[in-house]
């Protein structure tokens, strides 16, 4: 009985050492995330487009994870998890995406980018915890969700500028972005794909997109010097696809979705404080109220886990804040 009970308490510490370094590893995806708001708008205000981002981001990505692709199926089963769920994918977090989070960086303040495409993920990841795994909605998430909204709105009023036809359609483009990223997270949870192969099929089937960059958009190695084109490779796709994707979709399956939706606010956070020093954009009092608002909506948010449904149903046996399953069937 004593090694069974020993057994058990090395079980639950090597829980919640998994739980801690989800956490851990969502606030540095939050950074990554939140800083390439500020770097791609910087990047397409000075000399690069979208078109040229995206072609770096796809082949550094493509290229790299390419062998985790043809390892675990290839084309024969879209990298282990069929077509159909690879297509879904690689909509929800590949080229769509990522084309029209870099269109409406062309069009609108980066600030914008930062604050309502993650708005709507936050939004997106709760409902679907309730819809796809019976999550259910505490007192404090649902003040906390209103608080975080809050703020999130405060700072895309403060951010915003005279409206402008060319600002409505870059944020159009970012409330695209939200709507399509935030299902990401819950397809990966809901399909149980490892994080590193989800952002391996993202990244090869994205690379569709590199023949029509090169027919219409290409216009030469010299658009930049070359410690800017490797700089941007590095970033959009190493940081942001092959690390930035793994942690999230990993700590998707250790959190659950409904945790991982509590994450996104801070985006916006991130993206408007490195926007000072690196766009000149000051933050004025209403973004500081917004900061206020978005940390203390997280905060009693977090204050109880989330419960979940019960009953006999396959969604009520799925809980909302941590896949509590055997390992074999939660395995990152």
């Amino acid at each position: 009985m004593d090694k069974i009970a020993d057994a058990s308490l090395m079980d639950q510490k090597a829980v919640r050492l998994r739980w801690r370094l989800a956490v851990i590893g969502m606030l540095c995806s939050v950074l990554i995330f939140g800083s390439n708001f500020v770097i791609s708008r910087h990047a397409v205000l000075n000399g690069l487009s979208q078109h040229d981002l995206l072609a770096l981001r796809f082949t550094t990505a493509g290229l790299l994870l390419l062998p985790i692709f043809l390892r675990d199926g290839g084309l024969a089963t879209c990298g282990g998890v069929t077509w159909r769920r690879g297509i879904w994918l690689a909509i929800t977090s590949g080229f769509p995406m990522t084309y029209l989070m870099l269109t409406g960086l062309t069009l609108a303040p980066a600030a914008h980018g930062a604050t309502i495409g993650p708005g709507t993920v936050t939004l997106i990841g709760i409902a679907g915890s309730v819809v796809l795994f019976g999550a259910m909605l505490t007192r404090n998430l649902i003040i906390g969700v209103i608080g975080v909204l809050a703020g999130l709105a405060c700072l895309g009023i403060a951010g915003s500028t005279a409206s402008t036809a060319g600002t409505l359609r870059g944020d159009l483009c970012f409330l695209g972005v939200g709507l399509l990223w935030g299902f990401y997270p819950l397809l990966i949870q809901l399909w149980k794909v490892n994080g590193l192969k989800a952002a391996a099929i993202v990244s090869v089937l994205s690379m569709a997109y590199l023949p029509f960059y090169f027919l219409f958009y290409f216009r030469g190695f010299d658009v930049a010097p070359w410690w800017v084109l490797v700089a941007h490779a590095l970033n959009q796709g190493v940081l942001n696809v092959i690390i930035g994707l793994w942690i999230w979709g990993w700590a998707a399956h250790v959190l659950g979705a409904s945790v991982v939706g509590r994450f996104p606010p801070l985006i916006p956070v991130t993206g408007t404080l490195l926007a000072i020093p690196i766009l000149g954009e000051i933050p004025g009092p209403l973004q500081v109220v917004g900061f206020i608002l978005i940390i203390g909506g997280l905060f009693i948010a977090s204050w109880r886990r989330p419960t979940r449904a019960t009953g006999n149903s396959h969604q009520a046996q799925i809980p909302a804040d941590a896949k509590q399953k055997p390992e074999a069937e939660r395995r990152p």
